[in-house]
């Protein structure tokens, strides 16, 4: 089941999408018939994909809907008009439609732009690929690279972690966040340290210095520090 949002300044038709788009089995998380309740509304509900007429009532119309679609939002849209002179498709293409459909719409066509629009989605969801990490922070979540992270200390079944943009506390084990780092360049140095191979800037007899922070080694974790270390 998808999250769509309608955007149609005809009433009838709107009604109509929305009873076509259940009847489908996706959830219709809202619907507008201009531009400005719709960016507002969109905004706030995250749509999976948005059903969007060209004519809209008021200033802008639907083209310019979908180029804010495509450019900042990043949220698929299938364009459902009766537009199709050349000079509209002209402007329609540039912003990047999953799909054009032209009205009067058949329900079953319909349903395979969708469906299309969807696996598209899915597909390029799954090529997607960051190094940011976010980190809770009351009721933000802060956005933070690997590079950026510290270290990391136990703190009873809590954890700590200290990062260039401050010291951010996680509501679960150093264990688990372990599992979250192994690919990321982290190394436990001890059973309540765990650091950020990168950061070392000097290792002394049973202590690593990581800027200001020093820690000590644990002795189950020597080897595994000396197996990461190459030495000229």
């Amino acid at each position: 089941m998808a999250k769509i949002y309608i955007v149609e300044d005809e009433p009838i038709i709107r009604q109509d999408l929305v009873f076509c788009v259940e009847d489908m089995g996706h959830e219709v998380v809202g619907h507008a018939p201009d531009y400005q309740k719709a960016l507002t509304e969109i905004r706030e509900t995250h749509p999976d994909i948005v059903l969007l007429d060209i004519n809209l009532t008021g200033e802008k119309d639907g083209i310019h809907l979908g180029e804010k679609l495509n450019t900042e939002l990043h949220i698929t849209f299938i364009y459902i008009t009766s537009f199709y002179d050349q000079s509209t498709v002209e402007r329609a293409k540039h912003t990047y439609p999953a799909a054009y459909v032209l009205k009067p719409f058949d329900e079953e066509d319909l349903k395979i732009n969708i469906d299309l629009a969807l696996s598209k989605r899915r597909k390029a969801a799954g090529k997607f690929s960051s190094s940011k990490l976010f980190v809770k922070n009351n009721q933000d979540l802060v956005a933070v690279t690997p590079a950026e992270i510290i270290l990391v200390e136990a703190d009873d079944n809590y954890c700590r972690v200290y990062t260039d943009k401050g010291e951010f506390i996680l509501a679960h084990t150093l264990k688990k966040t372990e599992e979250k780092l192994a690919d990321k360049g982290f190394l436990r140095i001890h059973k309540s340290y765990l650091i950020n191979f990168e950061r070392i800037d000097l290792i002394t007899e049973g202590m690593v210095h990581l800027g200001k922070h020093q820690l000590p080694i644990g002795k189950a974790y020597k080897a595994d520090l000396q197996a990461f270390l190459i030495t000229l």
